[in-house]
């Protein structure tokens, strides 16, 4: 009785041990299904957002895209405005760290714009995140506390990165003065005419942004050139 009882006390304690691998394999996959979900109900706000503006945007046809109920947003956002911001934070600042990363090189400016200039191209015009831009321009003054949190976000680390590649291109003599050190926004003004351009007027005359944008970028940087 004594062996018997050993034997059923090693199986019971051999049993957790299988057990568990299989309840973290359920526990991924719950998460990676969840995830999904979530990332569908992004993309179909977006969707939505640039469709109808987000005043006229309703969380219900945003769940109709996302082929959810509605109360199944309520599990991940809690209001139509956070549900932008979220867009921001997962769509836009993967972006911005790549910018930072680009502008923050130690190598020449004229490959740091170009490399900065690729980025943009194919990150954010050549996406739907152009589309987060645009509801930013055209709905932030409705929505001020929006256009206040893609600033924080965004703007202002780009900000913050502009300045700092200024300072040190500045110091190799790669540009003759402080200009875009005081107006940081002359490095994203020709992303912003992109973006605007592109939604209004691409159809009756197509813009060139990669050549629009290193034209601005050779004009900017000329007299640093000609200085050095």
């Amino acid at each position: 009785m004594v062996g018997t009882a050993k034997r059923i006390s090693k199986n019971r304690s051999a049993v957790p041990a299988t057990a568990k691998p299989r309840a973290g394999r359920g526990q991924d996959v719950r998460s990676a299904k969840a995830a999904a979900r979530r990332d569908a109900i992004l993309d179909a706000a977006l969707d939505e957002f640039a469709a109808r503006g987000f005043a006229a945007a309703r969380l219900d046809d945003v769940a109709q895209r996302a082929g959810v109920a509605k109360g199944t947003i309520y599990l991940y956002f809690k209001d139509k405005e956070s549900l932008f911001q979220e867009l921001i934070l997962s769509k836009m600042t993967p972006v911005v760290g790549s910018l930072e990363a680009a502008f923050a090189a130690d190598l020449p400016l004229r490959l740091i714009v170009e490399r900065a200039i690729d980025v943009f191209v194919r990150e954010v015009y050549g996406t739907q995140r152009k589309q987060i831009i645009r509801l930013v321009i055209s709905e932030g003054p409705r929505f001020p506390a929006l256009a206040e949190f893609y600033y924080r976000q965004v703007l202002s680390r780009m900000i913050a990165a502009v300045r700092a590649l200024a300072k040190r291109a500045l110091e190799r003599g790669e540009i003759a003065d402080d200009t875009v050190i005081r107006f940081p926004q002359l490095i994203g003004a020709p992303a912003v005419i992109a973006i605007v351009w592109g939604g209004l007027f691409d159809r009756f005359e197509p813009l060139d942004v990669r050549a629009m944008m290193r034209a601005h970028f050779d004009r900017l940087l000329s007299a640093g050139r000609a200085a050095s």
